[in-house]
């Protein structure tokens, strides 16, 4: 696939607001092209040496609204809400605000595929890109899975296919990005502390494929939304029948293009492999694997590669992650589940009844709880609630008819779990949550967790 022509950038000089991965990322990047930079938080975050080394001016501890005087564009951070002083004001003036995601898609010219969805873009990423090792062909992974993509600006060969993550926060500040295949996962309740509502959410991921051409490549679920309000499921029926790219269907339905019969993986109605032949657990696994397998196959990768990729695939740190078993209890590490749909997968994979001993909670994001009631009554032993949204998600759970005690850290939530949990059970950490109340990101809660199961 050719890769089309990618707008200039703006002029500058440039003021990047945030400096936390992604904002670092992009500042290097302008001062390497020998632009000015200013760089702009107001905090302080840590690790900003390198970005002074290279001449980037830092204004910490301010909104920035001051400095748009002096600058050409904004490069918005994903973690910068639109909504900030300075994004505000340089928006009101007619000053072009870019993401991250977008000022990198500018300068790489590298195909690109992208992958977005409220829960499973991680592993879908990985997944295609250990196909792609699989059948021989150079790509690179970037988003929440290492890298930041403006990081690869430079530091990888122009044939290399790049599979990236987009969440909803990035492809809000989109206004050109248009990758040659773009893959939507799902679409659940999430964010809403951020975008205000499910219509605004789901308007930022269909940016995904809103300016692909007819030469693009648009992987969609065959059966989207249907836990959704009927207003926004419409709202996405007919977004996705107004797509310009050629549409692969994945998922369930014998009209999809990719989908499972009978425990059977087909493509085109042909088989591909057994569903138990795939190495990750749960069905929601299944429906990123089948994802992953559309999109390559339709892209044209050696099927043989297509079918080692996915037998052979380890999966990823914190996303069910089976950290160790110990006198007969398995202690799984799934950190990364980050709302409600999320924690309902992780339950829905261990379906023996009453063996999970769930560790719950930290910033809760608007969400509602309710729908956990039914699954852990069903599939807990006791609920272990942590962070700061503990009592919410406990008025939630009210009347469930297992133990839902509040804990406040992870430590004791994990001993009181490691205490309580008999051969055969599982501890889970599924906390449905954001974890900047205690954590730095879900990754450092993750790795809290596997040190202290470890020892």
């Amino acid at each position: 696939m050719r890769c089309g022509a990618r707008p200039e950038l703006p002029a500058g000089p440039y003021l990047v607001v945030g400096l936390a991965r992604s904002g670092k990322a992009a500042a290097r990047v302008l001062r390497a092209r020998g632009e000015r930079v200013i760089g702009v938080d107001a905090g302080v975050p840590d690790g900003l040496e390198g970005l002074r080394d290279a001449g980037v001016e830092l204004c910490l501890g301010e909104d920035g609204v001051a400095l748009l005087d002096r600058v050409g564009a904004v490069v918005k951070s994903p973690g910068v809400p639109r909504e900030a002083p300075v994004i505000a004001a340089a928006l009101g003036r007619g000053i072009p605000v870019l993401g991250e995601l977008e000022l990198a898609w500018r300068l790489l010219g590298n195909e690109v595929i992208a992958v977005t969805g409220t829960n499973g873009k991680t592993t879908t990423v990985e997944l295609i890109g250990h196909i792609h090792r699989q059948a021989g062909l150079p790509v690179a992974v970037a988003g929440n899975v290492g890298a930041a993509l403006s990081g690869l600006i430079g530091r990888i060969d122009g044939d290399m296919t790049i599979v990236c993550e987009a969440s909803s926060f990035q492809l809000e500040d989109t206004l050109a990005f248009a990758p040659e295949a773009a893959v939507l996962l799902n679409i659940a309740p999430d964010h809403l502390d951020r975008h205000g509502t499910m219509e605004a959410y789901r308007d930022a991921k269909l940016q995904i494929f809103a300016r692909q051409s007819a030469d693009g490549i648009a992987v969609v679920p065959a059966k989207l939304g249907k836990d959704l309000e009927s207003g926004v499921r419409v709202e996405l029926d007919r977004v996705l029948e107004g797509l310009h790219a050629k549409q692969v269907r994945f998922g369930d339905g014998v009209d999809a293009d990719m989908c499972e019969r009978e425990g059977e993986l087909h493509w085109l109605g042909a088989p591909l492999l057994e569903s138990s032949e795939l190495s990750l657990r749960g069905r929601h696994n299944v429906q990123n694997a089948m994802a992953a397998a559309a999109v390559c196959l339709a892209r044209e990768v050696d099927i043989e590669a297509v079918r080692a990729g996915l037998r052979t695939f380890a999966g990823v740190a914190h996303r069910l992650e089976e950290v160790v078993s110990r006198d007969g209890v398995l202690y799984v590490n799934d950190s990364k589940a980050t709302n409600v749909a999320s924690t309902l997968v992780a339950l829905d994979s261990f379906p023996a009844a009453g063996v999970v001993h769930l560790i719950l909670g930290g910033q809760a994001k608007g969400q509602d709880f309710s729908a956990l009631r039914g699954p852990v009554e069903q599939g807990c032993r006791a609920v272990y609630l942590i962070g700061e949204d503990a009592a919410r998600i406990a008025d939630a759970l009210g009347d469930a008819s297992v133990p839902v005690r509040e804990y406040g850290e992870l430590e004791r939530a994990l001993d009181a779990a490691e205490t309580a949990a008999r051969p055969g059970d599982v501890v889970l950490l599924s906390p449905a949550c954001a974890s900047y109340d205690q954590f730095a990101d879900y990754e450092a809660r993750g790795e809290r967790f596997r040190e202290l199961v470890l020892g």
